[in-house]
């Protein structure tokens, strides 16, 4: 069944989306503050709207893809998306966010007679692109449920986590796994390469052994053993290092919160952080290879 969908955030990740979602059959409105990302969108056949509000106003479903909590919440009160919307549409927020805000966002969307599911995205950009995200969606089983597909349209996997903010839980928790694997792979590479051993060898036995993990053989931060990779566009970003700072914040502010004891999580938040303030934010996350080099003595 085909639905008519607005679209708040039509950026690197938003607009592939959105796309999909066009080729899918759906109706979309899209909007987006960024002419360009407007145009870029249209080009794809989404229709643009002149306001956040107006694409809501005659959706099934709104979906926003938007850099923070603050911006989807800003949205939902302050400019009107919840008033605009008919009674018991389905709020979608794909966007990266504190736990505590998608929980907000959702009490927000429940209280003004709607329905709210939060479903942040694992793949990137290239993953937007191919309609192969993985979604991890937090809310009830109905709207879930009443959310498969447009979510099949846009993914190849969405997992139900559990209640509000569930998805924004596993978001953190997949990516503070990653950035540490990612850093882990990056140390070996750097240590391979003081004792001599090249790249391709590393990969060989690594990639069929205990090490083997995505950060290796899908996002391997050298050039060369993986030929699809960031490392051989000169780091030309998948995921960049500014949004996987932005992450492990989420994720650090989380653990502090509990009081869970992560070093190793807590540790590569600082890294990405300091690696993005240092000129590396728009560069690809596994670009932190680059700062482990000079301190040990060999070639940036």
């Amino acid at each position: 069944m085909t639905s008519t969908v607005a679209f708040i955030g039509l950026g690197h990740m938003g607009g592939p989306m959105a796309a999909n979602l066009v080729r899918a059959g759906h109706r979309v409105l899209g909007f987006d503050l960024a002419a360009q990302a407007v145009a870029t969108a249209a080009a794809a056949g989404v229709e643009p709207a002149a306001s956040a509000a107006d694409a809501a106003a005659p959706a099934d479903a709104v979906i926003s893809m938007l850099p923070a909590g603050r911006h989807v919440l800003a949205l939902y009160r302050e400019q009107g998306l919840l008033a605009a919307a008919r009674p018991g549409t389905l709020f979608i927020d794909c966007s990266t966010i504190d736990v505590a805000d998608a929980r907000t966002a959702h009490e927000a969307a429940v209280a003004a007679g709607h329905r709210a599911l939060d479903a942040p995205v694992s793949g990137g950009v290239v993953g937007a692109g191919a309609a192969t995200l993985t979604f991890m969606a937090g809310g009830a089983e109905r709207e879930f449920s009443d959310a498969a597909a447009l979510l099949d349209a846009m993914g190849k996997k969405a997992v139900h986590c559990g209640g509000a903010g569930s998805g924004q839980a596993a978001k953190i928790c997949n990516n503070m796994i990653l950035a540490v694997s990612m850093i882990g792979v990056s140390e070996a590479f750097v240590l391979a390469e003081s004792l001599g051993l090249d790249h391709q060898a590393l990969y060989d036995v690594v990639s069929t052994a205990s090490g083997q993990c995505w950060a290796l053989t899908v996002n391997c931060p050298v050039p060369g053993p993986v030929p699809a990779s960031p490392a051989n566009r000169d780091y030309r970003p998948g995921f960049a290092a500014s949004l996987m700072a932005k992450d492990l914040g989420l994720a650090a502010n989380a653990l502090r919160a509990g009081g869970v004891e992560a070093p190793l999580g807590l540790r590569a938040a600082e890294m990405y952080a300091a690696f993005a303030g240092a000129g590396g934010a728009g560069l690809d996350f596994s670009a932190i290879v680059r700062t482990l080099r000079p301190q040990n003595g060999t070639p940036a």
